[in-house]
């Protein structure tokens, strides 16, 4: 590609790849405009969806077809399909003789509370974890050097048995790592692909089972992301185009390509992460500092809180269990609550729904793919708040078949509970709304939070839906249905800065830290994350820096993250940092205990132009006559709904309940006694009246 062609691009792509529809968020930096392209997903060759996409974008299939397209941002859900789904590599660990079992062992914890039995397959068979002679003490001390020709026999031995990647944990290397890179040097020098992991490289941080599973998941999926994203470069490069292609992180923040092939683990949540930041960055922007966050797709219900316009932060999360990653990323609680999660009796007559899912293929029974049994999205189709005749995706799926609804519903659900089928569909949306419900107190009311201090913002296909009924359980007083709810994680990868963290695990008395070695430390964590900043070939228009440590009282299990400025960096400042920041979590602080050091966190955020919200905005006068009516059964009677065009509204438009607003990418009900409201940016705000 010529530089001026470089010179000439000037789209930013968003994109999301989700189980049924790949979204795009196209901004045109020349002339401020936006447009979204929704096409459907292609399940297990996700890169031919993501290029239908980009054809689709460009209008031009040709060689040259990318090359308008600065830069492409893609939200990823590849890494943690392939985990559900054990769809990884082969993989090997090579351990200090002793520890090959604590990838099974965990932290003793079991799969489901009750019983006398819990059953767990680890990622690693035991026949790959291999053993070799060496140690580090836990002061970093050097017990025993480690015997490399051990090491170059396992490796060996992971290479005969087909392993395709490798995995390098020693006991202790967070504190003095010599023995486990020496180790990685002698296995790169014969292994054959550059999937070759080092566990202190990827977390050097104390807790072995944390920092084992991390750096195994890590090793399992560098084949998968990587060949995946190599393979879509190549396929993007081959059409033209010449700008860089940035993967979203669990923590909300993007990097490079290469970054993501060497540590994928950290794309573990790039897609709900997305649209988390969206959210922020919206709701902050219509004048909203407190929000709840809710992704609801056609499988599952993804819950964050949003908390001074800036998202919660979680240390480590559980893709399915016992399957840990250690990395910073976005809180979210995910529930099996989504437009496809398939409703049933259960032996005791209850009704369950969830979290057991159609997916997208075959999909639920109105889609008319073999599905026989009812699921969320039927239920809406029946209850008349999607119109079967009007089909989704904007045109991309057919029309529906509200009679198979209707089938699947009295066979599956009403006949066992010996009700109609009317009845049967709301009992389904009521135990659907119910576990939300239940997922937002989560985030909200056991982490201190009162909900009805925070506005919700629904997206997803499925969020606005169910936007007024998430309001009565929880008691929210404000909806915010952002323009595009559907592409949503599209458009947060185009506004997502770029993002780096680091962590050093220090384990030391606060009185005994070593100030200007400790300030060389910071200075060289900073370097290596700028680093990796500069690898993406990204412009910022600054490059801002996050300092904390993890702190606690000595005899404590659990840390505390205390945020500190640079020239907090003593032992005066450090501790006014603790002390306010435990008197703010606990209400008191201690006096007597000798307070702990345990890691240093640093993060570097590499803060990219941002464009003007107001892009979204709907032009013109629009209009505000409805399209016609519907009909729409709610709390057992049937009411008649007027039916919108929702991005032909103007700004200020008022919509009164019950009504139906469609758009290609979701369909919102408002129920009686609500009013939604057109505000300055096309949001949807939404009130209750009654």
């Amino acid at each position: 590609m010529s530089e001026a062609a470089v010179n000439q691009a000037h789209w930013v792509v968003g994109v999301d790849v989700g189980g049924t529809f790949t979204d795009l968020f196209v901004l045109d930096e020349k002339t401020g405009q936006a447009r979204i392209v929704k096409v459907p997903s292609t399940r297990g060759e996700e890169a031919r969806g993501f290029m239908n996409g980009i054809a689709k974008v460009t209008g031009n299939t040709g060689a040259d077809g990318a090359q308008e397209i600065a830069t492409i941002v893609h939200g990823t859900t590849v890494g943690t399909n392939a985990l559900l789904e054990r769809k990884i590599a082969r993989t090997g660990i090579i351990t200090t003789r002793g520890f090959r079992d604590v990838l099974e062992m965990r932290r003793r914890d079991r799969p489901q509370t009750w019983g006398l039995r819990g059953s767990y397959t680890p990622v690693v068979p035991r026949a790959w974890r291999l053993e070799v002679d060496e140690r580090v003490l836990a002061d970093g001390q050097m017990h025993t050097p480690v015997d490399l020709d051990q090491v170059r026999e396992q490796a060996r031995a992971l290479l005969a048995e087909g392993c395709e990647a490798v995995c390098v944990f020693f006991v202790h290397a967070y504190a003095n790592p010599a023995n486990e890179q020496a180790a990685v040097a002698a296995v790169r020098e014969i292994w054959p692909n550059s999937y070759v992991t080092s566990a202190s490289e990827v977390l050097p941080e104390i807790r072995e089972f944390e920092r084992c599973s991390t750096a195994t998941l890590n090793a399992a999926l560098q084949p998968v992301v990587g060949s995946y994203l190599q393979r879509l470069d190549g396929d993007l490069r081959a059409q033209g185009f010449g700008g860089e292609l940035l993967i979203v992180q669990s923590n909300g923040g993007v990097m490079s390509r290469q970054t993501a092939c060497d540590v994928p683990v950290r794309t573990a949540l790039s897609g709900p992460a997305a649209g988390v930041m969206a959210c922020a960055e919206i709701a902050r922007a219509s004048g909203f500092e407190n929000v709840i966050t809710g992704d609801i797709g056609g499988t599952s219900f993804d819950v964050s809180l949003v908390a001074g316009g800036e998202a919660a932060l979680a240390a480590q999360t559980s893709i399915e269990f016992g399957l840990v990653v250690r990395s910073p990323m976005i809180q979210i609680e995910t529930i099996g609550a989504g437009g496809g999660s398939i409703a049933s009796v259960d032996a005791g007559g209850m009704l369950q729904v969830g979290p057991e899912s159609a997916g997208s293929i075959p999909g639920p029974a109105c889609y008319g793919r073999g599905n026989t049994r009812p699921t969320v999205t039927d239920a809406n189709v029946l209850l008349g708040r999607i119109a079967a005749d009007r089909p989704l995706g904007g045109g991309l799926l057919q029309k529906l078949d509200s009679g198979l609804s209707e089938t699947a519903i009295a066979q599956h659900v009403a006949e066992p509970l010996g009700l109609t089928a009317l009845a049967a569909a709301e009992a389904i949306l009521t135990v659907a709304n119910a576990r939300m419900a239940g997922a937002i107190r989560v985030v909200s009311i056991e982490r201190g939070h009162d909900p009805r201090q925070f506005a919700y913002m629904p997206f997803g296909g499925g969020g606005g839906l169910h936007v007024c009924a998430m309001m009565r359980e929880v008691g929210v007083t404000t909806g915010i249905v952002p323009r595009y709810p559907g592409v949503t994680s599209a458009l947060g990868c185009v506004m997502a800065d770029m993002r780096h963290d680091a962590v050093q695990t220090l384990n030391v008395a606060l009185a005994d830290v070593a100030w200007p070695a400790l300030l060389q430390r910071v200075d060289s964590l900073a370097e290596a994350c700028q680093v990796r900043l500069d690898s993406a070939g990204v412009n910022f228009v600054r490059v801002d820096e996050v300092i904390s440590f993890d702190m606690l009282y000595m005899g404590q299990t659990h840390t505390l993250q205390v945020p500190v400025k640079r020239e907090q960096l003593n032992a005066a400042g450090v501790l006014a940092a603790f002390e306010a920041a435990y008197q703010h979590a606990f209400g008191r602080v201690l006096q007597g205990p000798v307070i702990r050091v345990m890691n240093l966190r640093y993060a570097r955020i590499g803060r990219r132009p941002k464009f003007d919200l107001a892009v979204l905005a709907p032009q013109g006068d629009g209009r505000t006559t409805p399209l016609g009516e519907q009909q729409v059964y709610h709390q057992g009677q049937w009411w008649t709904a007027q039916r919108y065009e929702r991005l032909s509204l103007p700004v200020g438009t008022v919509v009164q309940g019950p009504a139906i607003l469609e758009q290609p990418d979701t369909t919102v009900w408002l129920e009686p006694g609500f009013d939604g409201r057109v505000d300055k940016l096309g949001n949807l705000l939404v009130e209750r009246t009654a």
